[in-house]
């Protein structure tokens, strides 16, 4: 029995029997998500599709969406699972419990079918929220590992969402968190900072710990073109892509672009890019402020013209303010913006400065008035804007980019279920690159939902 199947040209086992007993015997892992569905969410997609071809096979189970709405699907030679969202949180605490109970339950049930199906050896489970540890405590007497892949700090968040940092939540939130990192056999952590967390907080030891950055591909960019009419005659354009939700700094940004309309000329087109449950009330902010002749809420669009707006944009910015979760969280748009090449305007966060380095200008935490300014200043120093281009394309291509992240995954899984699979390991090539605005957390209101790490 060869040691690597070709999973692209198999079709459903449940037709062919021969498949099944060839799958099973392989080291098979089931991927647990709920924020968004498979394959919209890029991070969760791009670590399946590079675990299948590194020799493992591999299941999925998520939420479905309008756009995915099959309960079963085999893609790319992954099954997917998805279970409806029978209850969509608001913004209440009772809200998410009870999404998160109801995905629990109906994540176990799924899980059942697909040990049935095809026994797994790893359970894969990505937060928010942290309680999978729980599914993953009733596959152990079975052999199935735990691992842990850290997307959000959650407790962190609860609190950049506006509530206490102390009381029964939060404590909870503490605890959840805590035993899911003592279940995890392997802890997946987004940067150094979250590792740090796993070591410190959660008391993981530091072997079974390994970072795996999340970005786009290095042929995403493929897909660009820059298209001088998104300016809308002015002569500069600066853009946002992002979740727009209560702790995004989409507020900030507004509050920002008031004060540089007061100070400079009306030259400049605002793009906000993205979705989420603040959209409505950021269109509001942006009227009662006076400012929606300069900005374009976008809302979600097609990945050529997201491209075609990053390429055409002179300044993209990360108005994420200073919270104890944004300062050591890594926002996906800053590795999107580098990806192209785009000089980025950011305030002063210490896990901005680890991912961009000389990419971004950096201002004060949460002050406006000196981002509006520090935007202005960048682009009107073209020569600056120009070697941070540079940089930021080179620092994408040779630290930042899938490429580099899927080799750590690759090695600490077959470390840890020793299989030596590290060795003959072949890159997943898409024919057609993923937008980063397939993670970029724009779509999905419900859950906790940072924008981090992802």
């Amino acid at each position: 029995m060869p040691e690597h199947v070709d999973y692209e040209r198999l079709t459903d086992p449940v037709t062919q029997p021969g498949i099944t007993a060839l799958r099973s015997s392989r080291r098979n892992i089931l991927i647990i998500v709920q924020n968004l569905p498979v394959p919209f969410d890029r991070r969760v997609w791009q670590e399946a599709n590079t675990l299948r071809l590194a020799g493992f096979g591999v299941a999925v189970i998520c939420p479905k969406s309008k756009t995915y709405s099959k309960s079963y699907e085999r893609q790319d030679g992954v099954d997917i699972y998805r279970y409806p969202l029978l209850i969509e949180a608001d913004n209440s605490v009772v809200g998410y419990v009870l999404e998160f109970v109801c995905c629990w339950f109906a994540t176990l049930w799924l899980a059942f079918r697909a040990y049935c199906k095809c026994p797994f050896h790893v359970i894969h489970a990505c937060n928010p929220p942290d309680t999978y540890f729980g599914i993953a405590l009733l596959f152990r007497p079975l052999g199935v590992k735990f691992v842990f892949d850290h997307h959000d700090l959650c407790p962190e968040l609860y609190v950049a969402k506006g509530h206490a940092k102390s009381g029964l939540i939060y404590r909870t939130l503490l605890l959840l968190e805590r035993m899911t990192f003592r279940t995890a056999d392997m802890v997946i952590a987004a940067n150094e900072s979250y590792r740090q967390v796993a070591k410190t907080r959660g008391g993981v030891p530091g072997r079974k710990i390994v970072v795996v950055r999340s970005g786009p591909r290095r042929g995403w960019a493929q897909l660009c073109a820059s298209r001088a009419e998104l300016k809308q005659g002015r002569k500069y354009l600066v853009v946002f892509l992002g979740q727009i939700g209560k702790q995004d700094g989409v507020d900030y940004l507004l509050r920002a672009i008031r004060v540089y309309r007061r100070y400079y000329t009306n030259d400049t087109l605002f793009a906000i890019i993205g979705e989420g449950p603040s959209l409505r009330d950021m269109r509001r902010v942006a009227a009662k402020l006076g400012v929606g002749e300069c900005v374009c809420f976008t809302g979600r669009i097609s990945d050529e013209q997201l491209c075609s707006y990053l390429c055409t944009a002179d300044v993209c910015v990360d108005p994420d303010p200073w919270t104890e979760f944004t300062n050591v969280s890594t926002m996906n748009k800053i590795i999107e913006y580098m990806s192209l090449g785009r000089p980025i305007v950011a305030f002063d966060l210490l896990e901005h400065r680890r991912s961009a380095l000389e990419a971004a200008h950096y201002v004060e935490p949460n002050d406006v008035r000196k981002f509006a300014t520090s935007i202005r200043v960048l682009l009107e120093d073209e020569q600056r804007r120009e070697c941070m281009s540079k940089f930021a394309t080179d620092r994408f291509q040779h630290a930042l980019a899938w490429e580099v992240s899927e080799d750590h995954l690759v090695r600490a899984y077959s470390e840890m279920l020793n299989t030596g699979h590290a060795g003959t390991f072949q890159a997943y090539r898409p024919e057609k690159p993923a937008s980063p605005l397939v993670n970029s957390r724009i779509s999905n209101p419900s859950s906790f939902d940072g924008d981090s790490s992802l």
